[in-house]
């Protein structure tokens, strides 16, 4: 992974930490989700008509990619009406790239070096010790099996993704698709949960969950086009600093508890980053 990479992935979980955060703000979880995915649908279709029509193939990892996505943002909208951001955010993204690291084995051809590998299980580590209060300080238990339902989506999302990008040739068009696809599995789902009153929400909302649409999109994008040429892995673990930035925004923001264990596990994020870089 070369610096320029490792920055912009960087940069994609800060925007990613920054997403969530709007989400979590507002009254309705699954209203905020429908109006992120109705956005970058939209968006996506915009920049989906600029690009060449993908070919027979991509469209079944395209496909794929939807039905990962919207489990992921039904999971993660569910989990977030039971539980703190900085509870919920590090399973869901701590879990993944273990999934992720496991299915590697298999099915996926990347080189891994052994630093790397220790670099992942110690982010890893410091994921799971951020959220191990759920059960010290008797939180909702329901908000876990949420949570590591959303992790088996973004691992399932992850693999198919990076490697739907490199039958596509073309990651820009690939991301703008699978969004579209995103847009079409989950907005009758949430219709049929919610109902149709998430059209009628008022424009402050749609404005923050705007927001949140394309930092989501914005993240993303580097993310599968990072994993076009840099092992899949390892740039789904290195997203996951975005632990980082979503404790940094809880606290500096939202005006959350920072203690030692947090500080700790913080520090446990840094070095599994560091680790990746040796």
């Amino acid at each position: 992974m070369t610096l320029f990479v490792f920055f912009a992935v960087l940069g994609a979980a800060f925007l990613h930490a920054t997403w969530n955060a709007l989400i979590k703000t507002g009254a309705d979880k699954m209203t905020g989700m429908m109006i992120l995915t109705l956005v970058q649908g939209g968006f996506g279709l915009v920049i989906a008509l600029t690009r060449d029509f993908p070919e027979a193939a991509v469209w079944w990892w395209l496909l794929g990619s939807g039905v990962f996505h919207s489990a992921y943002k039904l999971f993660l909208a569910y989990a977030y009406e039971h539980g703190d951001l900085s509870r919920v955010y590090p399973i869901a993204r701590g879990a993944a790239p273990m999934m992720v690291l496991g299915l590697s084995f298999w099915l996926l051809s990347d080189p891994i070096g052994g630093m790397e590998y220790l670099g992942i299980v110690i982010l890893g580590c410091g994921i799971l010790m951020m959220a191990r209060g759920v059960f010290s300080n008797a939180e909702s238990a329901r908000l876990v099996p949420l949570a590591l339902g959303s992790a088996m989506a973004t691992a399932g999302y992850s693999i198919v993704d990076g490697l739907g990008a490199r039958v596509s040739g073309d990651a820009v068009a690939y991301v703008a698709w699978l969004f579209v696809m995103d847009a079409v599995f989950f907005t009758p789902i949430c219709v049929a949960l919610k109902g149709r009153a998430v059209f009628t929400s008022d424009l402050r909302i749609w404005g923050l969950n705007s927001v949140a649409a394309f930092a989501s999109y914005g993240a993303y994008a580097v993310a599968v086009w990072a994993m076009t040429v840099a092992p899949i892995a390892l740039v789904t673990a290195l997203r996951e600093t975005s632990i980082l930035f979503a404790v940094l925004i809880g606290w500096l923001v939202f005006g959350d508890r920072m203690d030692r264990q947090k500080a700790v596990a913080a520090a446990l994020i840094v070095g599994g980053v560091v680790l990746t870089r040796l």
